[in-house]
């Protein structure tokens, strides 16, 4: 095949072009024209999903499954499930500034990943032992980062807007942001779908780990609660009236961020501790029995 060379890599690579091709012309056209060109970023940002789920698909039958097993797969993976969601909804605002947005946060995410070798130094195949009910609970968890990511960003645009008013900015590229109001109802779906899909993965997880406790890693365990108690939480002070506008943008904003960092400390406590030389013996013997 023509591009049977094209290792998964590569496509990734393509795809991250595109992402900030799409912020780029947005930039453009922001800069030059006033206003965003939303049926050319959304195709732009249509066709690095396309290559991004080419090189995903390739990495994940390299490795025998859903493509997690390092940092550099987690990024990308949130990066894939934001721009998911876009597609999906970014058809409605697509004269918006949100196709801007996500193009930036898509590149923000696929070219750190990429430009940080030490990501991807350890590739882990068949990291979820062919269980397929931990690879649905890791795909759901990741899934819902890729939620609170594109909350993160309409919580940008929250703060934009209500700025607009405020100071009556109400011309220009702010004209092009969606109403306070839509804005605010998408973020709260947005959290209560994050939540939701989170909360299911926990529970998915939690039938498999119940059957063996010895299998449940503690600190990953620990942090993944925590992530998903504190938007459970922010959801829980929205709806009832005490977490609004300003402050629920920047609660949403500092949580993705929170969030983020916790990807590090995850993706570490999952790597298997080498054996010391009395185990690996007694493993051995073991195997001899």
């Amino acid at each position: 095949m023509l591009f049977a060379e094209f290792t998964d890599r590569t496509w990734l690579w393509a795809a991250a072009g595109l992402y900030f091709a799409g912020f780029a012309q947005g930039t453009f056209s922001l800069l030059r024209q006033g206003r965003p060109s939303g049926a050319t970023t959304y195709a732009l940002i249509a066709a690095g999903y396309a290559l991004q789920l080419l090189g995903l698909g390739i990495r994940g039958r390299a490795v025998g499954g859903c493509p997690l097993g390092n940092t550099f797969e987690i990024f990308q993976f949130t990066a894939w499930s934001a721009t998911t969601l876009y597609l999906v909804i970014g058809i409605t605002f697509r004269n918006s500034l949100l196709g801007y947005f996500t193009s930036c946060l898509a590149a923000a995410l696929t070219l750190s990943s990429l430009a940080i070798p030490a990501w991807d130094a350890a590739r882990r195949s068949h990291i979820f032992g062919g269980n397929p009910w931990i690879e649905l609970h890791a795909a759901l968890a990741l899934f819902s980062y890729g939620v609170f990511a594109l909350l993160s960003l309409t919580s940008i645009m929250f703060l934009l807007r209500n700025y607009s008013l405020k100071s009556k900015h109400i011309g220009g590229w702010f004209s092009f942001l969606p109403s306070i109001l839509d804005l605010d109802h998408i973020g709260v779906r947005l959290l209560g779908a994050g939540v939701s899909i989170l909360a299911v993965s926990l529970a998915v997880g939690s039938v498999y780990w119940l059957r063996d406790t010895s299998t449940v890693n503690v600190a990953k365990l620990i942090i993944t609660m925590s992530v998903w108690a504190a938007y459970a939480l922010a959801l829980g002070l929205r709806l009832r009236g005490i977490l609004l506008s300003r402050r629920f943008a920047w609660a949403c904003l500092g949580l993705f961020v929170a969030a983020l960092l916790s990807l590090g400390p995850v993706d570490g406590s999952r790597h298997p501790r080498p054996a010391t030389e009395p185990a690996r013996v007694a493993q051995e013997m073991e195997a001899l029995r």
